[in-house]
């Protein structure tokens, strides 16, 4: 027996899912983890297909219910309120993640640090201001932030400190474009294109062409494309930016990527990095640490990370490392 509330979310699921005759590919479309989200995928079985919208759809909700900081609900935030107070139990896929914050953390020397929210909610760009958060602000913030700071123990997690808070944001939509690429290939799906809010992890290539081509915004022209990327053999591609995010105070733009050493917004005259590499979780981390190393220490982080290749977009020019070129579309 199929139940109405069954059949309103197969209806749902049917109106996200399309297909492109020309392309011979399927396409699902929709909202999560605060942005658009997008697969485009090639596969001759229709139920196939549906099954896996109604998986990634899935796994993708259930994964910001559970982590989104936003949510009220979410074992996350559950973690934040109890900070200062009492340890929370957490089940082996936090875990999980807690682990995965202790590698990032490693790789971008400190950068990529869960615990920064105090900090970033300092600087929030969203924010009516009409006076920048003073250094007294900047140094309590500063204080409740150290990934070292928090604690644990099997299956529970603890912030020892009031006002401390973790955010996945720095890497989770990454990580969820990572994850439903695998689940792809687990439906049997070997040319895949994932995009979550241009946060992206290719398979294989499309049925129209030798690859995946995807287009790198232009920060001095948002909406358009100042070049494109052409992706053979998979992967992940990722921007950083504050372009699109940022707030002006006194003829003075401020973003927000706020480098964690000093308590202040990345002031160092990049727009953008984007970054190739094996993963979106890859490109996404590294793309975000080096915007804050600025080019040249970014280019050493890069050349630390096999297979990892960046453009560094600045006002007046750019640089790319020694390998980027390799993905270029050449006009």
């Amino acid at each position: 027996m199929v139940l109405a509330s069954d059949q309103a979310y197969r209806k749902c699921i049917d109106s996200r899912l399309s297909f492109d005759e020309g392309r011979r590919l399927y396409r699902l479309q929709f909202q999560a983890l605060g942005t658009a989200c997008s697969v485009l995928f090639a596969l001759e079985d229709r139920p196939r297909a549906i099954a896996f919208s109604d998986a990634a759809v899935e796994w993708v909700g259930v994964f910001e219910g559970k982590y989104s900081r936003f949510l009220d609900t979410s074992l996350l935030s559950e973690v934040n309120r109890k900070a200062g107070e009492d340890w929370v139990q957490v089940d082996e896929d936090f875990e999980h993640l807690l682990a995965l914050c202790d590698d990032l953390n490693f790789m971008t020397h400190g950068q990529l640090d869960p615990s920064g929210m105090p900090l970033i909610g300092l600087w929030d760009y969203r924010r009516k201001r009409s006076e920048l958060p003073s250094p007294e602000e900047i140094s309590v913030a500063k204080s409740l932030v150290g990934w070292q700071k928090v604690q644990r123990r099997p299956g529970e997690v603890f912030l020892p400190e009031k006002g401390m808070c973790l955010d996945f944001g720095g890497f989770g939509k990454e990580y969820a474009v990572d994850k439903v690429a695998g689940l792809a290939v687990e439906y049997g799906i070997g040319n895949c294109l994932v995009d979550f809010g241009q946060d992206i992890h290719v398979l294989g290539t499309p049925p129209d062409s030798p690859a995946w081509h995807i287009g790198l915004e232009d920060p001095t022209r948002p909406g358009t494309t100042w070049t494109g990327l052409a992706l053979l053999q998979g992967g992940g591609v990722a921007t950083s930016g504050d372009y699109h995010r940022n707030f002006v105070l006194g003829g003075k733009r401020y973003g927000h990527i706020i480098d964690l050493s000093t308590g202040y917004p990345v002031a160092n005259g990049l727009l953008a990095v984007s970054v190739v590499a094996r993963s979106c979780l890859e490109a996404g981390v590294l793309s975000t640490a080096a915007f804050v190393a600025g080019p040249e220490r970014g280019a050493e982080l890069m050349e630390a990370n096999f297979g990892a290749e960046a453009c560094f977009v600045s006002e007046h020019s750019n640089y790319q490392t020694s390998r980027f070129y390799e993905y270029v579309v050449q006009s």
